[in-house]
């Protein structure tokens, strides 16, 4: 039998980076990302629900709040399940929308963080080979999505 004729040929089984997939190191690196994004995203969405004079802003930033909390803890999991201990770090998010002033230009830039995540999660979702990476990113991305809906109709409701 003649040996392989080429490095890939020497593996047992193929590398899925080979083909598109995410790799281990990638995936982690966005799950830290998104985590710390998260955690920031919690804090501002407890800060603004406290400062909202409309109970209905308050209700669906509350709702937020907890989705994005579930999200933290989802995320962790995940990082865990990859070996890795997860990020301590809480993203800068939370000083930017606390720098601006007034209500509608920080549900503004809320919605414009909630929109960098859908985006992220867009890119790397048809890259991830893990079943059930996969299905939590996808939770989490339709999640993301309807909490935009909901604060675009909260918005177009107070004009």
């Amino acid at each position: 039998m003649k040996p392989p004729s080429s490095p890939s040929c020497f593996t047992n089984a193929p590398d899925p980076t080979r083909r598109g997939h995410a790799d281990r190191e990638e995936m982690l690196s966005l799950l830290n990302e998104l985590l710390e994004a998260e955690r920031a995203g919690a804090k501002v969405t407890l800060r603004l629900s406290r400062e909202a004079n409309d109970p209905a802003v308050d209700a669906a930033l509350q709702a937020v709040a907890i989705d994005e909390a579930r999200f933290c803890t989802m995320l962790c999991l995940q990082i865990e399940r990859l070996g890795e201990a997860p990020t301590k770090k809480t993203g800068d998010f939370y000083q930017k929308v606390m720098a601006l002033d007034g209500m509608d230009a920080r549900l503004r830039l809320l919605d414009r963080g909630q929109g960098w995540v859908v985006r992220k999660i867009r890119e790397v979702l048809p890259r991830i080979v893990d079943g059930a990476l996969r299905k939590d990113l996808g939770d989490m991305l339709a999640t993301h999505e309807r909490n935009i809906e909901a604060c675009k109709r909260l918005s177009a409701r107070g004009r």
